[in-house]
């Protein structure tokens, strides 16, 4: 039997997740395995976060709050803005699906880097949008090349801002020059995902560019270093117009009750994603020295990943997986000879650096 879609698609791109440790266990056999595929903050979740999950399971039973009353609040005070400037979103895919349910239509041009997170691709393809890329220079979003893509017709730019799955950054002069050649109509939409990870002196914070620049939406998450991706919560910021869009098309109750307590409270520890921030240092400059070590190529990373040259990047990936060691592929990106290598605890970071040493030398 065959059924009719709304529109073709077998062509849309399939978003390829990093392989969970359980299934990596079961289809070969093994235990003890560790997962670096998913930049996923090793030392967990907040403490203070845990604590008001505990604390808000009794209420189940109940339908969350809808609009996110107090934790629009909270990251209206931690960011100086007002709520009005606040979205939420079952993490910051959903509110990407928004701004296509709101501004972008069927033929739109829309604007983003070869190499950039692949759900902005997705998100063109299921809006089907004109899709106008520019190749990367120096694995790095070419904002100047992206400038020139753009026309009056132009609805959305995308930047991932430090980028996945590169882990490059673009500084604030040259953002800030985007900003100043697109049109006033055309969303800039700059993830921010990775920002706390973020290290170069003139890396630009789009939320506070935000009164400068009422075209420009900024995305954060509390997936990496808040330590809550197993909870899906994210939020777009961007002048109330925008907003105002993206709320009428949200689904209700997007965002369930303990994601909004436990990013509330994670909002609010400033020790703990202190603490991220410091071990992702370390581990991030682990990495530099150990893969300069082995001789293997890498992108100078800002957030909490490293993407290395490794040749045949299928082939060490598999090797990898065998001896329990789960990193990602990015092949989908269009780096066939690179794997991405999510930065972990100090005894998961000599592992792979181990593992990849003996593969290497093969």
């Amino acid at each position: 039997m065959k059924f009719q879609t709304a529109r073709p698609v077998a062509g849309i791109t399939v978003y390829q997740p990093g392989k969970p440790i359980e299934e990596v266990e079961r289809e070969l056999g093994i235990s003890g395995s560790i997962k670096l595929a998913s930049n996923e903050n090793p030392l967990g979740p907040s403490p203070k976060a845990l604590e008001a999950v505990r604390k808000a399971l009794g209420d189940l039973n109940r339908y969350p709050d809808g609009g996110g009353y107090y934790l629009k609040r909270a990251l209206a005070r931690h960011h100086g803005l007002a709520p009005e400037n606040f979205v939420l979103g079952n993490g910051t895919n959903e509110v990407l699906e928004l701004l296509a349910h709101a501004f972008l239509d069927p033929g739109d041009p829309v604007v983003f880097s070869e190499g950039a997170f692949i759900v902005y691709l997705i998100v063109a393809q299921l809006s089907s949008c004109e899709m106008r890329t520019t190749p990367m220079r120096d694995f790095t979003h070419d904002l100047d090349a992206m400038a020139a893509k753009m026309d009056e017709r132009t609805k959305a730019v995308f930047i991932a801002n430090p980028n996945n799955p590169t882990g490059t950054a673009v500084g604030e002069k040259a953002l800030r020059g985007l900003l100043e050649r697109v049109p006033e109509r055309t969303l800039v939409v700059v993830d921010e995902a990775y920002c706390h990870f973020a290290h170069r002196e003139d890396y630009p914070d789009a939320v506070k560019m935000l009164r400068e620049y009422p075209n420009l939406v900024a995305m954060r998450t509390f997936s990496k270093v808040y330590g809550l991706a197993g909870l899906r919560v994210g939020y777009g910021v961007a002048h109330p117009e925008v907003i105002s869009a993206l709320e009428r098309v949200r689904e209700p109750f997007n965002v369930n009750s303990l994601a909004l307590v436990a990013a509330e409270a994670a909002l609010e520890d400033h020790a703990h994603v202190e603490r991220g921030v410091r071990a992702n240092a370390e581990g991030r400059e682990f990495f530099v020295r150990e893969l300069a070590t082995l001789g293997l190529p890498f992108v100078p990373t800002q957030g909490n990943f490293i993407m290395a040259e490794v040749g045949d990047a299928k082939g060490v990936y598999e090797a990898l997986l065998r001896d329990g060691v789960i990193v990602r592929p990015v092949a989908g990106y269009g780096f066939p000879r690179h794997l991405r290598i999510s930065i972990g605890t100090p005894e998961e970071n000599r592992r792979v650096v181990e593992s990849l040493a003996e593969i290497m030398a093969k």
